[in-house]
């Protein structure tokens, strides 16, 4: 049996608002609190991983972990613009300083899925101006708590806006009327009838939020490795889909290639294969077993997209 090299981490991720709690300056914060929202219940405290966090991290070392991937929650370094909390910045020192002492590598992600509440009023990620801000936010961080990492993520999941517009139409789709159900599809309507992303140019905004925060970090820390993450399925098609699998692959990941070759390292997550049918229609095998999410459960695509 083949063993993993020397230095091989492995390791758990978390997003920030998904277990930290109380991110009330965030923009999925005021999604949860507002009527009709989408979410099933606020966040709330989540599993307190803002205050546990000592705990969580002494129990990743006792289970045998080396790495630790956890995303600096953006709204609480900059809760309003222009103003950054030296508190929180202070936060984040006391967590890598944690992951160190357990013989944790921490890694960090700047973004991950959730941005500050003054950002999305002023028209989010369709907005240009999130580059520059973004570079600013990224400059604060990495200014300060830089001589601690060895790597940093800038956006997890960049490609996911695309996967959660068809999530959207799927779920609209299962919707079994009602008034929650109405508030529900107006809400969502919006996201899931969105433009379709082209293949990134040079100056669009995702490309350039990875491409900014990458340019300010190795200015400040050249010896930081920078990389960015993709949402990958394993394309699996039967005879007469290849094309159909193809043009998704390429949709997917493919065209990202020439933006993110002088990256340092590349994050491939997979949560399912992705099935074509002879005519190229995307299906779902009869009698899987699927995730709360509606995916297949199919562990074994991760291993097949890192192939």
């Amino acid at each position: 049996m083949s063993k993993f090299p020397q230095g091989f981490m492995v390791g758990a991720s978390t997003a920030a608002h998904q277990v930290e709690g109380n991110n009330i300056h965030s923009d999925y914060w005021v999604q949860e609190n507002v009527e009709h929202s989408q979410f099933v219940e606020p966040s709330g405290d989540a599993v307190d991983h803002y205050n546990r966090y000592e705990e969580d991290i002494r129990m990743m070392a006792e289970a045998g972990l080396t790495a630790y991937r956890f995303s600096i929650e953006w709204a609480r370094i900059e809760p309003k613009k222009g103003e950054f909390d030296d508190k929180e910045i202070e936060h984040y020192r006391k967590v890598i300083a944690c992951c160190k002492e357990n013989g944790i590598e921490p890694i960090v992600t700047m973004h991950h899925f959730t941005s500050p509440a003054w950002l999305i009023s002023m028209g989010g990620w369709e907005n240009e101006e999130v580059v520059d801000l973004f570079a600013n936010y990224v400059k604060d961080v990495v200014e300060r708590l830089g001589s601690e990492l060895n790597y940093i993520c800038t956006i997890n999941e960049a490609n996911m806006r695309l996967q959660l517009a068809a999530i959207m139409k799927k779920y609209m789709g299962s919707m079994g009327g009602g008034a929650k159900d109405a508030a529900n599809a107006d809400a969502m309507k919006k996201m899931a009838e969105a433009p379709k992303q082209d293949a990134p140019k040079e100056g669009d905004v995702q490309v350039g939020l990875n491409q900014a925060a990458k340019k300010v970090i190795k200015e400040l820390y050249p010896d930081i490795k920078v990389g960015i993450t993709l949402s990958l399925h394993d394309m699996q098609p039967e005879a007469g889909g290849e094309d159909a699998a193809a043009k998704e692959w390429d949709e997917e990941f493919r065209h990202y290639l020439p933006y993110i070759a002088d990256d340092d390292f590349f994050g491939a997550q997979s949560y399912t294969r992705q099935c074509f049918d002879a005519e190229g229609n995307k299906y779902t095998p009869d009698g899987v077993e699927l995730t709360q999410m509606g995916y297949e459960f199919y562990p074994q695509a991760i291993a097949n997209v890192v192939r």
